[in-house]
């Protein structure tokens, strides 16, 4: 079984993770842009941020055999925050970085006017880099977020097929499904969704267009989550192709329409792949 987790949050995550995830089968995974967890005091602390996601984390990644990718973006939860909206205006400059294959994430966290006006402005600069986005849906009211969401998509002019839209359940996916995006499922212990429910789902809708991950980070979580639900799959009478499509070809597709994805990790071995990467000689980029 061969694993692309679309959706995990290594810099919460551990080298026994690392370890333990390339024993699964993870061979390469995307990581998005996220909150911390705590408020940030300034655009500063974004820009350390994501020199981490481009430089570091994908070095430690390669040292386990796992070829990383980052999505950049301000991120719903922070876009309430008046201190980090400024971000907007240097997220051009990484959105153009080796490495970077989609806009993410974006979307909605408790839907405020704030979180729109980001939203919105991030799905116009997918749309200027040609790149996808990866769009997270709210915890509450998540139908009519969902809902919402999809109005802005197409406000954008964004193709739906450069659209992914996550954190899904059986309420909410239809409605992408029928909106033309990518459906995004995040397994996770005990919310979002759960290796059975989401058989159930690709039984009922099929393989195409859906991404599977872990959305795995400092929280209660599981990066080992993509393997249970391939592992489910075939106890339900999935194929071992299909699990490959759901687990593999299909966030290939999805992340290859940025025409970034390097799907072979670096020689950790030697420094060498990274001496022309000014972010780990400590350069801003």
């Amino acid at each position: 079984m061969r694993i692309f987790d679309p959706h995990i949050h290594m810099t919460s995550r551990t080298t026994d993770d690392y370890e333990a995830m390339y024993a699964a089968g993870v061979r390469a995974v995307v990581e998005p842009a996220f909150w911390l967890g705590q408020p940030r005091s300034g655009v500063e602390s974004f820009i350390d941020y994501f020199d981490a996601l481009l430089g570091w984390e994908r070095f430690r990644a390669a040292q386990f055999g796992i070829a990383h990718h980052c999505t950049i973006a301000l991120n719903p939860k922070e876009a309430n925050d008046p201190r980090c909206a400024p971000v907007l205006d240097l997220l051009p400059r990484y959105l153009a970085k080796d490495g970077v294959v989609a806009v993410g994430e974006v979307g909605f966290d408790s839907m405020t006017p704030e979180e729109e006006k980001a939203f919105a402005r991030q799905l116009e600069m997918a749309g200027e880099h040609g790149l996808p986005a990866l769009v997270h849906t709210p915890h509450q009211d998540k139908l009519a977020g969902t809902r919402r969401t999809l109005e802005l998509v197409v406000e954008s002019g964004l193709a739906p097929e450069m659209v992914v839209v996550d954190h899904l359940n059986e309420v909410t996916v239809d409605v992408v499904d029928d909106a033309g995006c990518w459906v995004g499922f995040s397994i996770y212990p005990d919310t979002k969704m759960d290796p059975d429910r989401m058989v159930a789902i690709l039984q009922r809708r099929g393989l195409d267009k859906v991404l599977v991950n872990s959305a795995a980070d400092w929280g209660r979580s599981d990066p080992l989550t993509t393997a249970a639900t391939g592992r489910a799959m075939l106890a339900a009478g999935f194929s071992d192709d299909d699990v490959d499509k759901v687990l593999w070809r299909n966030p290939v597709e999805f992340y290859g329409q940025s025409g970034r994805l390097l799907l072979e990790a670096p020689d950790a071995d030697t420094t060498a792949t990274f001496e022309g990467n000014s972010l780990l000689r400590g350069e801003r980029a």
